[in-house]
């Protein structure tokens, strides 16, 4: 491992908004139990950091403490996850990357140190639509559980700030 690899996988550990600063925050706005063994499903708030006026909703399973006991996987919680995202105000456009790799919104580990739950946005300048994929990203082994929500901009009298 490269001592570049070595000091980002520290910075990322220790700092998590230190190689992201433009990643949103989440706020939980639901947790619903899910059993008797403490697994929840949360569901958060994410509002998009370079666009205002759009707001994605994620739900995610946590699992709790008996759960972890039992499984003896201590640290980390499944891939599962669902993403529906919608208009929540006036829309205004920042500078969004366009191109067909898109750009990550938010991340939250979902283990300790190899996994984590992505939200990237995508533009389909075709359709004029914005796509938010929730997907799991891990180093090796990756998830193919994934969900997909889209806003479409027509007629929606969105500004573009930067573009």
């Amino acid at each position: 491992m490269t001592v570049v690899v070595r000091v980002l996988s520290l910075l990322a550990l220790l700092f998590p908004g230190a190689l992201f600063p433009a990643a949103a925050k989440a706020g939980e706005v639901g947790k619903v139990g899910v059993d008797w063994l403490g697994n929840d499903i949360v569901v958060e708030a994410i509002a998009d950091p370079k666009i205002e006026g759009i707001t994605c909703h994620v739900s995610f399973f946590e699992r709790g403490l008996i759960d972890r006991l039992q499984k003896g996987d201590w640290f980390e919680d499944p891939s599962n996850s669902s993403i529906s995202c919608r208009q929540t105000g006036p829309i205004s456009i920042g500078d969004i990357d366009k191109d067909k790799n898109g750009e990550k919104v938010f991340s939250q580990r979902t283990s300790l140190i190899w996994k984590a739950l992505d939200v990237t946005r995508i533009f389909d300048a075709g359709t004029n639509t914005l796509i938010y994929l929730a997907h799991a990203k891990q180093v090796q082994d990756g998830s193919a559980k994934m969900s997909i929500s889209t806003v479409p901009l027509f007629n929606t009298q969105a500004v573009w700030k930067k573009n």
